[in-house]
């Protein structure tokens, strides 16, 4: 049910879908063709069978929590669906979902013969990038689900990371972070599915690069129940081995400036890079590593050059 605190994200999604719909209406003309057209072009709903729809093979979430998908359900049996789902209507006379896979299926459970739902005449590609868009604006899914989304808007429309930021209503930046969590391990991905690994966690371990490391890593960090800031330093540890050495044998090191400590990790935590500042006196330079050409153009697109 809608709240006065749900309006920003309301219209955001709204926004979203409305940039992929004057495309859509360009269809119109071929609307008139199917005994849904005046509903389709009224924008009004009409209800359908729930039997009668088919679930959307573009859809990006692969897992919902059932707690809040049964809470959904008593709350359609009592009032009903007030929010109508989108579909499009296929050639065999069925219909496809674009939006509303937890309405549809709150519906069925809740024991619905019918579901109001808005007719929208699409494409197979046009139908892909609402439903991948409109997943993208929610906030419940996990972070391996949106990286693999960006990654399809990226492969099937070859839209560059500005592009799907601005599809999206995210910032470049974090389009670029989703994306980066695809070169964890499959395991470690599954650990951020399973939410055993936060996407902060996620995003501390990509410096690493290798794959076995990752997963090593991985495993420790979850064993311990570490928190990203100490993720962080354990990872810190891994790539400057020497420096921890030189630390547990009492080496004496000149101490590094709180503020500059900051900055550094700041910076790796927003580049997915191994990031060093040495500084001295307010002088020094930053020194950002890769190993692979994908992070250096990843690192060009992030600053802009």
């Amino acid at each position: 049910m809608s709240t006065a605190t749900d309006t920003p994200k309301r219209r955001a999604l709204g926004k979203g879908l409305e940039s992929l719909l004057p495309r859509v209406q360009q269809t119109a003309a071929k609307a008139a063709e199917t005994s849904a057209a005046p509903a389709a072009e009224a924008g009004k709903p009409r209800e359908i069978p729930v039997g009668e729809i088919d679930r959307n093979p573009y859809q990006t979430r692969s897992r919902f929590d059932e707690h809040q998908l049964a809470e959904l359900t008593a709350s359609i049996a009592a009032t009903g669906v007030v929010q109508p789902i989108v579909v499009r209507e296929l050639p065999n006379g069925r219909f496809q979902l674009i939006a509303g896979e937890r309405r549809w299926l709150a519906s069925q459970k809740a024991g619905k013969e019918t579901v109001p739902a808005i007719i929208r005449q699409v494409s197979d590609e046009q139908a892909m990038e609402m439903t991948i868009v409109e997943n993208l604006q929610r906030a419940d899914l996990n972070p391996m689900e949106q990286a693999r989304a960006y990654e399809r808007l990226g492969r099937e429309f070859k839209l560059t990371q500005e592009q799907m930021a601005q599809r999206t209503g995210k910032d470049r930046a974090s389009v670029a972070n989703f994306l980066r969590l695809l070169r964890l391990p499959i395991e470690v991905q599954g650990r951020v599915e399973a939410a055993e690994l936060s996407f902060g966690h996620a995003r501390a371990l990509l410096p690493l690069e290798n794959p076995e490391t990752i997963l090593k890593a991985a495993q420790k960090v979850t064993a311990l129940s570490m928190s990203v800031r100490q993720t962080e330093s354990y990872v810190q540890g891994l790539l400057n081995p020497e420096k921890k050495q030189k630390a547990e044998d009492g080496a004496k090191e000149l101490p590094l400036d709180p503020n500059v400590r900051e900055a550094q990790d700041r910076l790796q935590r927003s580049l997915g890079l191994k990031v060093r500042i040495e500084d001295k006196n307010g002088r020094g330079k930053v020194i950002i590593e890769y190993s692979r050409l994908e992070d250096f153009d990843t690192l060009l697109e992030t600053l802009g050059v």
